[in-house]
């Protein structure tokens, strides 16, 4: 059975939301002891390490613009992960996940049309429920924290995607999961060195695998599928999520309020779904390609026949400017 673009796309960004949402609830005892940051930094560590030693990227297979954005996506990274981390240190799970979600959500907003910002508003409404702002009960330092992770999260959303068309597999994030260690050491590192054990780098390990290079992966490779619309509203399950993951690690108990606010987000993630294939889907680059010469204007290719003259691409790849942009 052949799975479209934009349901693979959707699966992949929903197990990354998992993956986010147990490896945060299993930072928790990690942030006791070594504080937030110290918890991000230890994780963005390792999941540098660990992209070089498995993907040993190779200069030729970047551009210059495909350097930089890595490089932009490490930096958006490492403030993503230390301010939410920060957030979740001073609010409960799902609270922090829901004002981040307003990053995702302004994307949504600005990246999509017609029925695509219906579903995107309905999620926001989700989010109010699930947050309940009116309240007046959560931390202020930890909503700013929150509402600071939320803009790098927008940020990260258009970068990884830029970055994932330029790039082919995942070797982009063998750029920009280092910078990251490093933009994280230079900030956290000092003040937790200190404290360091062997049993916490070993935990510190476990937990880059499971946040952030599973999920960072899969969500580069869904946003190669999907419109950063769609992926936008797709995060508005995240939340919910965490409630969820809050209620049974972590024994938050959401209200009836939160109840409703799952089940609206839940339905904004399934009409993003159906909706959400990239119009302007491309495939990436290989070194191949980058290497190989350039026809003459209106020749066509010996070894890519949906780029002849005349021949209209297979459905897969989207519409005609697939093969223009290739």
């Amino acid at each position: 059975m052949n799975l479209s673009p934009t349901r693979v796309g959707a699966s992949m960004a929903v197990a990354s939301m998992l993956c986010v949402q147990l490896g945060l609830a299993v930072s928790v005892g990690l942030i006791d002891q070594v504080g937030a940051e110290g918890a991000a930094w230890l994780r963005l560590a390792w999941a540098g390490v660990i992209m070089l030693v498995v993907v040993r990227p190779r200069r030729g297979a970047f551009t210059p613009e495909a350097l930089r954005a890595g490089v932009a996506l490490g930096v958006v990274t490492a403030g993503l992960t230390l301010l939410f981390m920060a957030a979740v240190a001073r609010l409960p799970l799902g609270t922090a996940s829901a004002l981040e979600f307003l990053g995702p959500l302004g994307v949504a907003v600005a990246r999509s049309r017609g029925t695509g910002r219906l579903w995107a508003l309905l999620a926001a409404l989700g989010v109010l429920g699930l947050t309940e702002p009116w309240a007046g009960t959560a931390d202020p330092v930890g909503v700013g924290f929150a509402l600071a992770a939320a803009a790098c999260w927008a940020a990260y959303i258009l970068l990884t995607q830029h970055v994932g068309d330029q790039v082919s597999g995942v070797a982009g994030l063998a750029i920009s999961m280092p910078v990251a260690g490093v933009v994280a050491t230079v900030v956290a590192g000092p003040s937790v060195v200190g404290h360091l054990t062997p049993t916490l780098l070993l935990a510190g390990l476990g937990l880059a695998v499971l946040l952030p290079v599973v999920p960072f992966t899969l969500e580069l490779l869904a946003l190669r599928r999907l419109s950063a619309g769609a992926f936008g509203t797709l995060m508005a399950l995240e939340p919910a999520f965490a409630l969820l993951i809050g209620l049974v690690a972590l024994h938050q108990v959401p209200g009836p309020l939160g109840v409703v606010g799952v089940l609206l987000v839940v339905a904004a993630g399934v009409g993003a779904e159906s909706a959400g294939t990239r119009e302007d889907r491309v495939e990436p680059a290989t070194d191949q390609d980058r290497h190989r010469p350039h026809p003459g204007p209106g020749a066509p290719s010996s070894d890519h026949p949906r780029s002849a003259p005349g021949r209209l691409p297979s459905p897969e790849w989207g519409d005609d400017r697939a093969c223009e942009m290739r």
